[in-house]
């Protein structure tokens, strides 16, 4: 049979051939179309008429697509449904990609033709796409000698290895630290759904009896809320945070990533590997991100303690890190009345989807979603939804893969398999991946509030995909500054718990009773408790983030842990208290997913978030109006021009502080 991926897809949308594809076909046509772009560039090289932009810049974007089409699939499934022999290939495919990264950027005889070129004419998106190109080959070490361009070549492949193994380990470690319970009553405080749920997932991995509560990503888990067992909630907090130490240690290769990107960033004239992330951020300095983690750490840790001491008269005693979630979630049963685990009840997830989620963005946007039984996804718990402009005409492919499994790495996402650009033809294909834990059999699929507002906040990332409108993939949808994607997916997250939207999709799925006006204002009265947790936990995984990637070139961590625990007890936090939102053995974002010098980009969008959320209010809130003119400034128009232009054309000025304080209870703390 002929390879699904060496030709476009006949399907709709180029809807890649999930049912037929094998992982030699990944590998083959990563191989076949590595080669294939070396032919184009050399081609663009060899051209001996004058320089164009077309003969130039639009050839080098136009290359290579053999390879994109595979990468963009593979890398989708990989994360997701990283069975056994997509994971054997992984090491390959992403040594195949490092070289032909280098082949691309390294080349000074393809550097040099676009060099010659004067791009003063050009205006819009050409100018856009001739800036960002040189600026990434000036980036990636175009400018660089031969010496130095062969050692560059060497740490860029090893630290695709590096990343592939962190990544391979860190998925073993979460399935190998899952907690097995004997006995049913460990497991008080638990509904009996999730209790259900424990024991089939106890069966499924070969447990003769009892109960395995599986682990998320980050440090604190789900179940801390709930479990009735200090014990018990010891023993799944300890599995949580000894991920990556001992067996299938991770510490070492992320310390050895940190040194490498160092010593890369020297080569490429940087002080440390932070400022050369910087280089393509909206954040103006190291200083500034620094002076900003440090201003947010002084008020949030203050708030932390105060809470803390909340916590405490309750308990009766000084808490422990495990018991902080479950007294937190007292907290808000005594005093707001709010029950996490009650409240499940009224987030299944059908309803949260088709009436919360999509039918926001239709009110808002016009868009509408119809699901489609036609197009073979990689596992049977993936559904497509084709998405209509509205005007009626087709507009995207939205596919939602919710459901944890054992092969799904953890936490959520959204990728892309093809993007918006005119350019090339081509229509989106946004995927959102979440990592629900599946109900026994039979049972609902209910969601936690923190999952349901995942749900909102991965579908903002879908929403800046499929309303892409430029004509160049690589300044398409979410190709903007790290610092800035995350700006969408956060606005999204307002609609959640919005008057006009909550009351029409969270209902009681046995009973059919809506909510209720009076606990929803509860919800959201208690929205500020807690966050002096929160925010300590997100900062202190920010500022560890950081301290890896400053470090100079040449500097050794020999002690990976110590390193660790030594950089957040001199930025002010009490880690014994709270621990960071992820510790280095399990931080996949920096040491595996891109955000490496990034995670502080959460709270930098979230300045322009909350700017926004307080414009949408301002202006009168769930309007097509409002949406529109959201779409059109800020969600469609991608990479194709500064990001804080288009922001400042929304906005009509730049973006203030002062609504992220007051939402994030940091106003007047002391």
């Amino acid at each position: 049979m002929q390879n699904p991926l060496l030709t476009p897809s006949t399907r709709p949308y180029q809807w890649p051939a999930f049912d037929q594809l094998t992982a030699e076909h990944y590998v083959e046509a990563v191989r076949l179309g590595a080669a294939e772009q070396r032919e184009e560039l050399q081609r663009i090289i060899d051209d001996t008429q004058e320089p164009t932009f077309e003969n130039t810049f639009l050839a080098l974007e136009a290359s290579g697509q053999t390879l994109r089409r595979a990468l963009m699939t593979y890398f989708s499934v990989i994360s997701a449904h990283g069975t056994e022999d997509l994971r054997a290939i992984q090491s390959e495919i992403s040594s195949i990609w490092s070289e032909q990264e280098d082949e691309i950027y390294l080349s000074q005889t393809l550097y040099s033709r676009l060099q010659t070129l004067d791009c003063a004419e050009l205006r819009g998106e050409d100018a856009r796409l001739a800036n960002q190109t040189l600026k990434n080959f000036q980036l990636a070490g175009a400018g660089l000698g031969e010496a130095e361009k062969d050692r560059l070549k060497v740490l860029n492949a090893k630290l695709a290895e590096l990343s592939t193994q962190f990544a391979d380990l860190v998925l073993k470690n979460q399935n190998a630290h899952a907690v097995h319970f004997e006995n049913a009553a460990e497991l008080d405080g638990l509904s009996g759904p999730a209790i259900e749920s424990a024991a089939q997932a106890a069966k499924q991995v070969g447990h003769a009896s009892g109960y395995l509560l599986t682990l998320v990503s980050p440090t604190q888990q789900p179940v801390l809320e709930s479990l009735a067992s200090s014990e018990s909630r010891r023993k799944v907090f300890n599995a949580s945070i000894s991920r990556g130490t001992g067996e299938n240690a991770t510490i070492h290769v992320a310390a050895e990533m940190a040194q490498l990107r160092a010593e890369r960033s020297a080569l490429l004239g940087f002080a440390n590997h932070a400022e050369t992330v910087l280089a393509q951020a909206t954040a103006p300095s190291t200083a500034a991100v620094e002076e900003r983690l440090a201003e947010l750490t002084q008020v949030a840790t203050a708030n932390a303690r105060k809470e803390a001491e909340v916590l405490g008269k309750i308990a009766g005693a000084e808490i422990n890190a495990w018991d902080w979630k479950y007294f937190s979630n007292q907290v808000l049963r005594d005093q707001y009345s709010v029950d996490s685990e009650a409240l499940r009840n009224y987030f299944e997830l059908d309803r949260v989807l088709i009436d919360g989620v999509f039918a926001t963005a239709t009110k808002l946007f016009g868009i509408t979603f119809q699901e489609r039984f036609d197009l073979p996804a990689y596992h049977p718990d993936v559904r497509v939804f084709e998405v209509f402009d509205a005007d009626g005409k087709p507009l995207a492919l939205y596919t939602g893969d919710y459901l944890a499994r054992d092969t799904k790495k953890g936490g959520a996402w959204m990728t892309s398999l093809r993007d918006a650009a005119s350019f090339l033809e081509e229509r989106p294909i946004v995927t959102n991946t979440l990592n629900i834990t599946p109900p026994a059999p039979g049972d609902p699929i209910l969601l936690s509030m923190d999952e349901a507002n995942t749900l909102f906040h991965e579908f903002g990332h879908a929403l800046h995909g499929m309303f892409s409108s430029g004509k160049y993939a690589s300044l398409a949808g979410t190709s903007v500054p790290r610092d800035f994607v995350e700006f969408p997916s956060q606005v999204n997250e307002m609609w959640m718990l919005h008057e006009d939207v909550v009351t029409g999709y969270a209902v009681h799925h046995q009973s059919g009773k809506a909510l209720g006006d009076a606990l929803i204002e509860k919800i959201r009265a208690a929205s500020l408790w807690g966050q002096g947790f929160a925010t300590t936990e997100y900062l202190a995984a920010s500022v560890l983030d950081w301290a890896w990637h400053t470090i100079n070139a040449g500097t050794v961590i020999a002690d990976p842990l110590q390193f660790e625990q030594d950089v957040l007890q001199q930025a002010g936090f009490d880690t014994e208290m709270i621990p960071p939102r992820y510790r280095t053995g399990y931080f996949q974002h920096i040491f595996a997913n891109g955000y490496s010098a990034g995670y502080y980009s959460y709270i930098w969008s979230e300045v322009l978030d909350a700017d926004t959320v307080q414009w949408f209010e301002e202006k009168g809130g769930l309007m097509r109006e409002n949406g529109n003119r959201f779409r059109e400034e800020l969600l469609s128009r991608g990479n194709t021009r500064d990001p804080l232009e288009s922001y400042e054309l929304f906005r009509g000025r730049t973006a203030v502080v002062e609504p992220l304080l007051r939402r994030r209870g940091l106003v007047n703390a002391e």
